[in-house]
C-alpha cells in the first residue's frame, strides 16, 4: 500500500519511534557494562526519558497516522506526559533500590522502558488492534519486572498470579475487541461508533462486547472484584516496579477504557453506566474496608489503590466535560502522591523484607523526621486532606457525580473516603506517636531519593493550591473524545 493510503505522520509517532530506539541502545549498551556499572543505564534511561518530554508538546495535534489508526492528539500527549514522568521517578527510585538488593540486571532499566512505549501505544490508538497490541507489550513487561526477585518466593508467587489472571483477562478482552470488530466489520473506533449510530437497532453483540472489554479492563485497573492479582504481585515485586504498576498500569488501562467507551460506545452509555455504577460504588468500599486489617505496608497501599481506582471510575461513569476532566485531573497527581508513598517504602525496607510492616514504622518521625514529614505528606493527600491535590481531585470527582445526580454513588465516595482516612492516619500514628519497636537500621536517603521525594512533594502539593493550570490541562486534553 502506497505511503499516501496509510497517512503516515512521523511526528505523531515520533516519541514511540525515540523511545524503542532508546530501549534498543540501553539493550546493546548493556552487553558491553560489568555488572558494577549497570547503575549508568539508569542514568541514561532517566535522560531518554527526560528529553522525550518536549518531544511529547511538540507532537500534539500532529497529523493521524497509519490510517487514523494512531491519534497524536492531546488526550494522548496528557497521559505520555503521566507515564513518562511515573517512569524518570521510578528509575530514579531504582537506582539505590537495586543496589540495596544486589540485583545488577540491565534489563531491568529497558524493561521498564518497553513497558512505558506499551502504555504509550496504548494512549495514541484509535483501533482496537493497535489497543491490544499496546497493552500486551505494557503487560509483558510487567510480568517479568513483577518477577525480577525470583530468589524471594513472595516475588514468584506474584508474578505467577498476575501472569495467570493477566492471560486470563487479556483473553476476555480480545473476545470482546473481537464482537465488537464483528458487529462493526472495522477495527476502527470511530467505524464502530457510526455503524452503531446508523443501526437501528441495539446489537446484542455489541452489548457483549461492552461486558466483555469491560472485564477485561476492570482486572488491568484493579477494579472489584478483578483484584485478587494486586496485592500479591504489589508485595512481590521490586518497590520501586509497585510505584510504576500502581500508578502508570492504572492510567493506561482508563486511558484506553475512556478511548473505547465514548468514542466506539456512546450509544451503549445507558447499559455501561450500571455496570460502572456498580464496579465503582463495590471497589470503594471493598478497598477501604479491607485496607484496614493490613499490617504490611505495601499490602495496604495495594487495597488503597483498589479503592481509588474505585473513585476515579466515577468520572468515566459521567463522562462528561466535568467528570472526564476531573478524572485525568486525579490520575495525574495520583502518580505524585503514590510514587512518593513507595519512595519512602524503598528507602525504609531492607534487602531481607524487613521494615514492610506497618510496627516498624514505628518512631520514624524521631529517627527520619525528613522521611517521616514526606510520608505524612503524601498519606494525607491520598486521605484527601486539604490544601493537597487529593483533596482537589476527589473534589472534582464527587462534585461532579452530585452534580449529574449519582447521589447514592457520590455517598459511598465520601464514606470510603472518611474510611480510609482511618488506615492512613494509623501509619502517621505509628510514625510519630510511638516508640520504636527493635533496632531497625535505616537506610541514608542519598540525593537522588531527595530529589524524588521533593518532586513528588511538589506534585502534591502545587495542583492543591493552584490546581486551575492542571485542570485547564485536563479539559483541553478530553476536547478530542467530547466532540
Amino acid at each position: 500500500m502506497p505511503f499516501e493510503r496509510l497517512n503516515i505522520s512521523l511526528t505523531s509517532v515520533m516519541p514511540e519511534i525515540l523511545l524503542t530506539g532508546l530501549a534498543l541502545a540501553i539493550l546493546v549498551l548493556d552487553l558491553f557494562l560489568s555488572k558494577k556499572n549497570k547503575f549508568i543505564l539508569g542514568y541514561l534511561s532517566v535522560a531518554g526519558l527526560l528529553a522525550l518530554l518536549p518531544i511529547v508538546l511538540v507532537s500534539i495535534d500532529a497529523k493521524p497516522s497509519f490510517g487514523g489508526t494512531v491519534i497524536a492528539d492531546r488526550y494522548a500527549a496528557f497521559f505520555n506526559i503521566i507515564f513518562i514522568v511515573a517512569g524518570i521517578l521510578t528509575t530514579l527510585i531504582s537506582l539505590d533500590y537495586l543496589k540495596k538488593e544486589n540485583i545488577h540486571r540491565g534489563e531491568y532499566y529497558y524493561i521498564i522502558l518497553l513497558a512505558i512505549l506499551g502504555m504509550m501505544v496504548m494512549a495514541s490508538s484509535y483501533d482496537l488492534i493497535n489497543i491490544y497490541v499496546g497493552l500486551e507489550l505494557m503487560a509483558l513487561s510487567f510480568y517479568i519486572l513483577v518477577a525480577q526477585r525470583y530468589k524471594d518466593k513472595r516475588s514468584v508467587e506474584g508474578a505467577l498470579k498476575y501472569f495467570i489472571l493477566g492471560a486470563l483477562s487479556s483473553g476476555i478482552l480480545l473476545y470482546g475487541l473481537s464482537f465488537a470488530f464483528g458487529f462493526g466489520g472495522t477495527t476502527s473506533l470511530k467505524a464502530i461508533a457510526q455503524h452503531a449510530a446508523g443501526s437501528q437497532a441495539r446489537s446484542p453483540f455489541l452489548l457483549l462486547a461492552m461486558i466483555l472489554i469491560t472485564g477485561g479492563f476492570a482486572f488491568k485497573v484493579a477494579l472489584f472484584p478483578f483484584h485478587l492479582w494486586a496485592p500479591d504481585a504489589y508485595e512481590g515485586a521490586p518497590t520501586p516496579i509497585t510505584a510504576l504498576l500502581s500508578v502508570g498500569s492504572k492510567a493506561a488501562a482508563f486511558a484506553v477504557f475512556l478511548r473505547i467507551f465514548i468514542v466506539a460506545l456512546p450509544e451503549f452509555q445507558p447499559e455501561w453506566s450500571k455496570l460502572l455504577w456498580l464496579l465503582s460504588a463495590a471497589t470503594m468500599l471493598f478497598g477501604a474496608v479491607v485496607a484496614i486489617a493490613q499490617k504490611n505496608i505495601i499490602r495496604m497501599m495495594a487495597y488503597s489503590s483498589i479503592a481509588h481506582a474505585g473513585i476515579i471510575l466515577i468520572g468515566m461513569l459521567i463522562s462528561n466535560q466535568t467528570g472526564v476532566s476531573g478524572m485525568l485531573y486525579y490520575l495525574l497527581v495520583y502518580t505524585f502522591m503514590n510514587i512518593g508513598v513507595f519512595t519512602v517504602v524503598t528507602l525504609v525496607v531492607k534487602s531481607n523484607g524487613e521494615g514492610e510492616n506497618l510496627s516498624d514504622f514505628s518512631g520514624l518521625g524521631a529517627r527520619q523526621p525528613f522521611l517521616a514529614f514526606f510520608m505524612a505528606l503524601y498519606l494525607l493527600a491520598l486521605a484527601g486532606v486539604p490544601p493537597t491535590a487529593g483533596f482537589t481531585a476527589k473534589f472534582f470527582i464527587l462534585a461532579a457525580a452530585i452534580e449529574a445526580e449519582y447521589y447514592w454513588l457520590a455517598t459511598i465516595g465520601v464514606v470510603s473516603t472518611a474510611i480510609a482516612l482511618f488506615f492512613y492516619a494509623k501509619v502517621i500514628f505509628y510514625m510519630y506517636l510511638k516508640e520504636p519497636e527493635g533496632s531497625l537500621e535505616m537506610t541514608a536517603t542519598g540525593l537522588v531519593g531527595k530529589i524524588v521525594l521533593l518532586v513528588a512533594a511538589a506534585g502534591t502539593v502545587i495542583p492543591g493550591i493552584y490546581p486551575a493550570p492542571f485542570m485547564e490541562m485536563a479539559v483541553k486534553a478530553i476536547n478530542p473524545l467530547l466532540r
